[in-house]
C-alpha cells in the first residue's frame, strides 16, 4: 500500500491551494503550467518539459531498456470562466478550506486531480520500486472548449504512445469507463430581405428557422439509446439572425445544435437526421459541423472539428480490472463503475485513437462548473494513492 505522510499531505494541500489561486482560463494556462512544472521537479521528477501547445509533461522512465509500455495520466489545467462573481459565496480564487473541503474555481474540475497525479508520482519515486514501463503525467491545455485537442497533440505530434490512459476528471472516486460523444452542428436557414413594413414582400429566415427548431425538438425524442451510455440527446443552444437593420426582414438565421452521441451514433448519422428535418419542412437551409480555432499561450495555432466520438472500455478489460484492484488495495472498498456524464479527453484517446481508457478522480461531477466548485482533500489524497497503486500494478508486476 501507498501512504501520504503528514508532510506530504501538507505540501499537497499547499500545492492545490496555489493551483486554485492561479487563474488558468483556456489559452491562458502559462502561470499554472509553470507552477505545476516547478512542483514536479520539487517532488523528484527528473524529466519535466512543456510541449508545443503548452502541456506540462512529467515522466518517470522504466528501469529497463528498449521499448517500454507507457501509462498516461491525463488532467487538464484550464477552467471555465466566471459569469457572475457575485453568485459565489466564497472567493473563487480564495482556496478556502472548511471541514476538510477546499473551495474554488477548478477545485473539482480538475485541479484536485492534478495535485493527486503529481503526488502519485512522488509516491512512486519514493517507493524505489522498479518500473517495467513509463509513467507519464500530462497536464494539458484547452480541454474545456475542445476536449481531446491537447491529448491529440501529445500523442500524434509529440510522439507519446501510451498503452493505457487514466483521466482524472471528477467521478466521486468511482471508475468511469465510457462517455457519450458530441458533435456541434450549425443550421442556417435562408430567406429574402425586404422592408419590415411590408413583410409579405420578403421571406423571413427566422420563421423558417423556427420551423426547423420545432422539428429538432421532435427529433430529440427519437434518438438511439445504449444500455450503458444511455440515449443520445439534442439541444438547440444558440440562435442569431442577420439583417441590415431592425426594420429589415432577415435573410439569414442560424442556430447551434449540441448533439450528444451514444454508441452507434456518429457525425454522419447526426447530420443525416438534421438534413431529413430540413427536407421535410421544405425550407432553404444547410447544416455544417462547427470547428474550433485558438492560439495557445505558446503561440501554437490549434484547429479542430467539433466532433468527439463516444467510447466505452469493456468492464472486463485488464485496465478496468487493474483500476478496481488499485481501489480495493488502497481504500479497502469495492469500487463502483459508472460512465462520465460529460465529454472528456477520452473522446480522442479511446474514441478516436482506440487506446484503452478509464477515469477516476476526486470531486463530485455535479459540482463541476458551478459556484460551489469544491473538492474533499481526503478524496484528493486517496486519488494519489490509487494512481500510484495502478502504476505499480500495471508496470511493476505487483
Amino acid at each position: 500500500m501507498f501512504e501520504l505522510v503528514a508532510e506530504d499531505r501538507r505540501r499537497m494541500t499547499a500545492f492545490l491551494r496555489d493551483l486554485i489561486r492561479t487563474p488558468s482560463y483556456s489559452c491562458q494556462e502559462r502561470a499554472v503550467a509553470e507552477r505545476i512544472a516547478g512542483e514536479m521537479r520539487a517532488v523528484g521528477f527528473l524529466d519535466v518539459a512543456m510541449d508545443r501547445i503548452g502541456n506540462v509533461v512529467g515522466r518517470l522512465s522504466c528501469s529497463g531498456r528498449g521499448n517500454c509500455p507507457t501509462l498516461l495520466f491525463d488532467g487538464h489545467m484550464d477552467t471555465v470562466g466566471i459569469s457572475d462573481r457575485s453568485a459565489w459565496k466564497r472567493d473563487p480564487f480564495g482556496a478556502e478550506v472548511e471541514n476538510g473541503v477546499m473551495y474554488g474555481l477548478g477545485a473539482c474540475d480538475m485541479k484536485g486531480a492534478l495535485a493527486a497525479m503529481v503526488y502519485a508520482g512522488k509516491l512512486l519515486i519514493e517507493s524505489r520500486a522498479p518500473l517495467k514501463g513509463d509513467v507519464v503525467i500530462a497536464c494539458v491545455v484547452q480541454e474545456e472548449p475542445c476536449e481531446g485537442l491537447a491529448a491529440r497533440v501529445l500523442i500524434e505530434e509529440e510522439g507519446i504512445r501510451p498503452q493505457w490512459v487514466v483521466l482524472g476528471e471528477p467521478t466521486s472516486m468511482t471508475i468511469a469507463r465510457g462517455q457519450r460523444g458530441r458533435v456541434e452542428l450549425e443550421v442556417t436557414s435562408y430567406g429574402r430581405a425586404c422592408h419590415a413594413s411590408q413583410p409579405d414582400l420578403g421571406e423571413n429566415a427566422i420563421y423558417s428557422a423556427s420551423r426547423l427548431i420545432f422539428g429538432m425538438e421532435l427529433l430529440s425524442g427519437n434518438l438511439s439509446n445504449d444500455r450503458f451510455l444511455g440515449p443520445g440527446s439534442l439541444a438547440v443552444t444558440q440562435i442569431r439572425s442577420e439583417s441590415g437593420s431592425r426594420n429589415v426582414i432577415p435573410d439569414r438565421c442560424s442556430f447551434v445544435i449540441d448533439r450528444r452521441l451514444t454508441l452507434g451514433e456518429n457525425e454522419a448519422k447526426a447530420m443525416a437526421e438534421v438534413q431529413s428535418v430540413i427536407a421535410r419542412e421544405r425550407v432553404r437551409a444547410d447544416v455544417q459541423v462547427l470547428g474550433y480555432r485558438s492560439t495557445s499561450f505558446t503561440g501554437y495555432q490549434a484547429v479542430q472539428r467539433a466532433n468527439f466520438p463516444a467510447w466505452v472500455t469493456d468492464e472486463n478489460h485488464p485496465l478496468v480490472q487493474a483500476m478496481e484492484r488499485a481501489v480495493r488495495d488502497e481504500l479497502g472498498a469495492r469500487p463502483k463503475t459508472t460512465r462520465f456524464p460529460f465529454s472528456t479527453d477520452g473522446a480522442y484517446t479511446a474514441g478516436a485513437a482506440g487506446i484503452p481508457t478509464v477515469g477516476l478522480g476526486p470531486g463530485d461531477e455535479k459540482l463541476a462548473h458551478t459556484v460551489d466548485d469544491q473538492v474533499r482533500l481526503e478524496d484528493a489524497f486517496e486519488a494519489a494513492r490509487v494512481y500510484a497503486a495502478l502504476a505499480s500494478i500495471l508496470l511493476g508486476g505487483k
